[in-house]
């Protein structure tokens, strides 16, 4: 197993390194590295960049006009954008629906989805959770009733993260109680402007309507939206959240942000403390095995092996590392970390107030906001089972 970059790899770094500096707003970028919060143009705006250069699709094989980038190349991409501040890539479009629709869509509905989300100009959003059915997503309750060509859709989706913003929606949809939950679902894509669709964003404790509830009410969608075959979404499902609980594990943002905890530290006169040096210390061990694990999936990919099926267990101790880094800035920056006021922030408020840094800015937010990362996507408690029985049968 070889974990170090060829010479070609590290000039791939470079390149990419040279042109994320040259293209990524400075004032996006600034936002990012302290914390404070990104609107829809700021994450549409980076979007458009990487789509007019044919990047927003890194993942992308050449013939669904992507980079055609080895693993190890999709990897240093990821990297050299998170430690320079970029937005991370909204996932729900080019990362997760687009390889289903590759997989499994046809001719015309590659033609159709693809461009828009290439380009940044299409904003998508998943509907998988509902009220009674998050890491049981077998129980899912929306009904889509085929009549002629048309679907009539019914039902609640919730948790649907940045689903005020979405032109579309890919949503998982009941299309049959006969047999195993599994056998009757279906996936299908909805025009979020049709009418009897509903948004309700669903406000957070860190004040921020990032999740919404999703109503379909009598929707009518063609049937061409049919991803697949109908009662066969729940096997086009599982493909998605693999892409899914990989892009939770999210190695190069922790990386990121440990740097920024250590400025915060620094800042806060803490630095000293070693018990708290010693907390910091643990994590970056932490993140290094992390990355490691990473790295030796790109290894076997590069070798021609079969790649590791660590899914589960990238999600589970990323999203763990995401909750004590936050955790770790909170007692860092003590009372600093509490004030949230949108206007104030944005107003440069909080780097002038006293003994405070623009680095604690949303401290208290990203804190109560990171209590997720062990739920959704398939709660750890779930995915350690599917561990466990991967390695004990």
């Amino acid at each position: 197993m070889d974990l170090a970059f060829t010479p070609e790899e590290l000039a791939f770094r470079d390149d990419i390194r040279s042109w994320v500096r040259a293209n990524l707003p400075q004032e996006i970028a600034q936002k990012v590295h302290s914390g404070q919060r990104l609107t829809r143009d700021d994450m549409q705006r980076w979007a458009k960049i990487l789509g007019s250069k044919g990047w927003l699709g890194y993942g992308w094989p050449k013939q669904f006009g992507g980079p055609g980038w080895t693993a190890v190349q999709k990897h240093l991409f990821e990297e050299e954008c998170a430690l320079a501040g970029a937005p991370r890539i909204v996932p729900f479009g080019p990362v997760m629906v687009a390889p289903v629709i590759m997989a499994f869509g046809n001719a015309e509905q590659h033609q159709r989805f693809l461009p828009g989300i290439a380009s940044g100009e299409v904003w998508w959003s998943q509907g998988y959770s509902e009220p009674g059915s998050g890491s049981d997503l077998a129980s899912v309750k929306t009904r889509a009733e085929r009549q002629g060509n048309t679907y009539i859709v019914n039902g609640q989706k919730t948790w649907t993260t940045l689903g005020q913003h979405g032109d579309w929606i890919f949503c998982l949809v009941r299309t049959s109680t006969e047999g195993k939950p599994q056998t009757g679902i279906s996936f299908l894509l909805i025009d979020m402007k049709s009418p009897g669709v509903t948004v309700r964003p669903i406000k957070l404790l860190d004040g921020e309507c990032e999740v919404n509830e999703v109503w379909f009410d009598n929707v009518e969608v063609p049937a061409e939206n049919l991803i697949g075959e109908e009662n066969k979404g729940w096997t086009y499902a599982k493909h998605l959240l693999s892409h899914e609980r990989t892009n939770i594990a999210d190695v190069n943002r922790a990386k990121r942000e440990l740097e920024r905890l250590k400025r915060i530290a620094q800042a806060e006169g803490v630095w000293d403390d070693l018990r708290l040096r010693d907390q910091i210390a643990l994590l970056e061990v932490d993140i290094v095995a992390l990355e490691m694990l990473v790295l030796r999936v790109l290894s076997a990919e590069k070798s021609g092996k079969n790649s590791l099926d660590i899914a589960g267990l990238l999600k589970i101790k990323g999203s763990e590392i995401q909750q004590r880094y936050t955790e770790l800035m909170m007692l860092a920056a003590g009372p600093f970390s509490l004030p949230f006021i949108f206007e104030a922030m944005d107003a440069g408020w909080q780097g002038d107030f006293p003994g405070g840094s623009v680095d604690n800015a949303p401290l208290a937010a990203n804190y109560f906001n990171m209590r997720k990362t062990t739920i959704y996507g398939g709660s750890n408690e779930v995915q350690r089972n599917i561990v466990a029985q991967t390695l004990l049968g």
